[in-house]
């Protein structure tokens, strides 16, 4: 395997008494660290109803990264296309490419990224389609973007604008097998959630490989793993931080304190646990790879060999934002990622 690529997802954490705003910004300056230390891309996640998680809409955040950055490709981890239209969907992409040729992915989801209801709120009028149309809204993202719509389709004659030579580089993301089925079947890139569901995960993306489909878009199959990581100069520190995270997991996972934002190592330490609190905290921690860097680079190239790819792309999340940036300077120094000279415009 050739040295480890690492590329970074961020949901934008905002931290308990911190603000959104505060949490947005953050994400830009990590995404200008990230530029500098050589991470490949930047992703951008979509999530809804929740006051832990900043970005909604990861089209809009994306635009502002991709304009605050020098070379690092920008895109979405993901749009969660059952919500939208896809003609929409392909003329917001068809504009990032026209703004930053050359640097834009386009990664699309079927996850609600909220709750039901949440979703249901979401869903565009009385037309809305069921779940099982999203493979068909991926084709039809991809055909108005490549004026491929054909003279069958009921939209025939109508292209996502503005035109251009170029094209974002489109992935599909998921945790099971249907999302890498439509991946393998469109010939696209498939992005596998190893954070989110890791069982099984080497079964599905070895499917993926199997039944990979050679399209306009990709000639052969192509994978990269999403992995929960942690970096601190101590393994005991990372430990420490990572604690924020977890007691953040287990609030949502009880239905709690979900607009509470992500708490303080100190008071996820001194929180007293039952058993099953306990035994999930533990489950979360054995997810993640925590530790001091050589530790967390070795998790992750074991990781990447058991997928056989070369590419990572690692969530982080700390209660504060500059232990993050440090975790991610800290990985990179580690995996030996080349530092550019990139020059970025002020915050705003």
């Amino acid at each position: 395997m050739t040295r480890l690529q690492l590329s970074v997802l961020d949901q934008s954490p905002v931290r308990q008494g911190g603000s959104a705003r505060e949490a947005l910004l953050a994400t830009i300056a990590l995404a200008q660290a990230a530029d500098r230390l050589g991470y490949v891309r930047y992703w951008l996640a979509e999530h809804h109803n929740t006051g832990t998680l900043a970005s909604a809409s990861p089209e809009v955040l994306a635009a502002a990264v991709a304009a605050a950055t020098s070379a690092i490709r920008v895109g979405t981890g993901g749009v969660m296309l059952t919500h939208y239209a896809a003609l929409k969907v392909a003329e917001v992409f068809r504009l990032l490419e026209a703004l930053y040729p050359g640097r834009i992915d386009m990664g699309l989801g079927r996850a609600p990224g909220s709750d039901g209801a949440t979703a249901r709120a979401l869903e565009h009028g009385p037309g809305a389609l069921p779940l099982e149309a999203y493979p068909l809204q991926v084709a039809d993202v991809l055909a108005y973007m490549s004026d491929g719509v054909g003279a069958e389709h009921p939209h025939h004659g109508i292209r996502a604008i503005p035109a251009g030579p170029g094209m974002p580089e489109p992935w599909l993301l998921g945790s099971a097998w249907d999302s890498a089925r439509f991946a393998a079947e469109q010939g696209l890139g498939f992005a596998f959630a190893q954070f989110i569901s890791p069982a099984g995960g080497e079964r599905v993306v070895a499917e993926y490989r199997a039944r990979f489909r050679p399209s306009p878009w990709l000639a052969a199959p192509r994978v990269h793993i999403a992995v929960s990581a942690l970096c601190a100069d101590t393994t005991s520190e990372a430990r420490r931080l990572g604690m924020s995270r977890h007691l953040m997991r287990l609030r949502r996972q009880q239905g709690r304190d979900e607009r509470a934002g992500v708490p303080t190592p100190e008071e996820a330490l001194a929180t007293e646990y039952t058993d099953a609190e306990w035994e999930y905290i533990r489950y979360q921690q054995s997810l993640a790879v925590e530790g001091e860097p050589e530790t967390v680079r070795a998790g992750l190239e074991e990781l990447a060999a058991q997928f056989g790819t070369d590419e990572v792309m690692v969530v982080t999340i700390t209660h504060d934002y500059a232990a993050r940036a440090r975790s991610y300077e800290l990985l990179a120094q580690a995996c030996g990622l080349q530092p550019r000279a990139v020059s970025h415009r002020p915050m705003p």
